[in-house]
């Protein structure tokens, strides 16, 4: 059997880093993965493929510079899911290749197979011809989550799917339901809607994005309805059916010409006759009615609401939570347990139970996101190992690359009300900037929230084109402790969006004055 110093169990973003920052320890350590390919769910199936989706998007489509440009911004007028796939594919295997030579460079040992516990400190490593036991003073359980898949729910993957097969689809849909308003839902239902799919969303809570800002959440769902997104909100869906429809029908050419007849000023939507032309293709994979309307020939999905209400489309992209893998783990024969989403509890050092093993990234739940889960990673081992780390967890960012772009860091309005601290907010619209004009990007907003006493930033809350990048100058602000008054005193380039943050602590300012 052979020993290490640490074992990590997944190659995801919160793996790769535990094992590469352990490595730099100068320990011995192995990193196992059970899927054929190295990177996990983040570069395989979720993170990578979507913002890779994502830029593909928006330059096929030119839809973040149709305010300055129009129409004239669009690359290419029929876009396929090969041209999709294509760029996403380019960006997976640089990522797969990136991954591979820093676990080689550091002298990470990769062990292919699926890890179990046979006690606290020892592992199997299963391979479909063999397994292999090894041991380790820690361990770290990054194993990630997959997509939930009730059994109420029919998928096929082609019809009724999860975000796992919607890259995998061999043409872009004509409609689509997407059943859930978390992340991975609006990040999807907005490139569809770019790309002229009709989408409706359907979320059990009053808004999507519950965590955000409520002005930002706000402002998010008027765009997504501005581009044509129909929102069901505080519905939930009682049961999801594929149905197919009936054969085409036989009528002979002199009944459908009666039919035809037949004076339509008469006839109700209800009345209208049910055949379909034999011949009536739309060369779109749809049939005409009598009447002109379209008719899909394969199946539909029906989605039935709580409230009684039914929605169709072609598609149905189900997004709601994820669950966790760590059930195929053993974890009991090393004293663990999980909840009933498979998610591990931690305490602030992403210890688990037993002190030797932490967990971290989406097996411990919120915010699931790649970038914490690699900060989690390098934390843990550090913990570890005794290494002093300055991390500060309650200031990790998060973003979310919708169409527009959505980021915060630290707290939002609804926190520090209900916290009592006192607080004013600083608004800059991208429509005052020289730098939104030239975007083309007039909707952004930027909100810094400040402290009416000491004029610390409190928050800093985006959306439009950049927020992701643009949220970084208020995050560093806040971890060295400093002011509006910084951003009153400081220059930013000119035109850049970095601009709006002079502008909001003016704003702001400007509220407090005449408090």
């Amino acid at each position: 059997m052979r020993h290490f110093d640490v074992a990590v169990i997944g190659t995801g973003p919160a793996g790769q880093k535990a094992a590469i920052q352990a490595a730099k320890l100068g320990k011995r350590v192995c990193i196992i993965e059970k899927e054929n390919v190295l990177g996990g769910a983040a570069i395989n199936t979720g993170t990578v493929p979507s913002k890779a989706l994502r830029e593909a998007v928006l330059h096929l489509t030119g839809v973040g510079r149709r305010g300055l440009f129009g129409e004239m911004s669009r690359v290419k007028r029929n876009i396929t899911v090969a041209d999709l796939i294509y760029v996403s594919q380019q960006v997976i295997h640089h990522e797969l290749a990136i991954i591979r030579e820093h676990f080689e460079r550091n002298n990470v040992e990769l062990l292919w197979g699926a890890a179990r516990f046979d006690n606290e400190n020892i592992l199997y490593v299963d391979r479909p011809d063999d397994f292999e036991a090894v041991s380790a003073e820690k361990i770290v359980i990054a194993t990630g989550t997959r997509p939930a898949r009730p059994a109420s729910v029919p998928f096929d993957n082609k019809t009724v799917f999860t975000s796992d097969e919607l890259l995998k689809l061999e043409r872009l849909p004509k409609t689509m339901i997407v059943v859930g308003g978390g992340v991975i839902g609006v990040e999807y239902a907005c490139m569809l809607a770019a790309l002229g799919v009709k989408v409706t969303l359907v979320e059990g809570r009053r808004q999507v994005l519950g965590f955000l800002d409520n002005e930002i959440t706000e402002s998010f769902q008027y765009q997504m309805r501005r581009v044509g997104i129909t929102l069901r909100m505080g519905e939930k869906v009682a049961k999801i059916e594929r149905l197919t429809p009936a054969p085409r029908a036989t009528t002979s050419p002199a009944l459908l010409a009666a039919a035809a007849a037949t004076s339509f000023a008469t006839t109700s939507e209800a009345d209208r006759p049910a055949t379909l032309h034999p011949d009536a293709e739309n060369g779109n994979g749809h049939t005409l009615d009598m009447f002109g309307d379209f008719v899909p020939n394969g199946p539909l999905v029906q989605a039935t609401l709580e409230s009684g209400k039914t929605l169709r489309a072609e598609t149905l992209l189900y997004a709601v939570g994820r669950q966790g893998t760590t059930s195929a783990l053993k974890l009991e024969k090393a004293g663990l347990e999980y909840d009933d989403r498979e998610r591990l509890k931690v305490n602030g050092n992403y210890q688990t139970a037993k002190g030797h093993i932490y967990a971290v990234g989406d097996v411990i739940g919120f915010p699931a996101l790649a970038s914490t889960a690699m900060e989690q990673g390098r934390l843990a081992v550090c913990h570890a190992f005794g290494i002093p780390t300055m991390s500060i967890p309650e200031l990790f960012p998060y973003g979310i690359y919708a169409i527009p772009e959505i980021s915060m860091v630290g707290k939002t309005e609804d926190q520090l009300t209900a916290e009592g601290i006192p607080y004013e907010a600083g608004i800059a619209q991208y429509k005052e900037l020289a730098r939104g004009q030239l975007l083309g990007d007039e909707t952004g907003m930027l909100k810094m929230l400040i402290h009416q006493q000491t004029g610390h930033i409190l928050g800093v809350h985006a959306i439009g084109s950049g927020a992701t990048e643009l949220i970084h100058i208020g995050q560093a602000v806040m971890a060295l402790g400093g002011t509006v008054e910084y951003f009153v005193n400081s220059v930013f380039n000119f035109p850049t969006l970095a601009e709006a943050y002079k502008v909001a602590a003016l704003n702001g300012v400007n509220k407090l004055r005449h408090m």
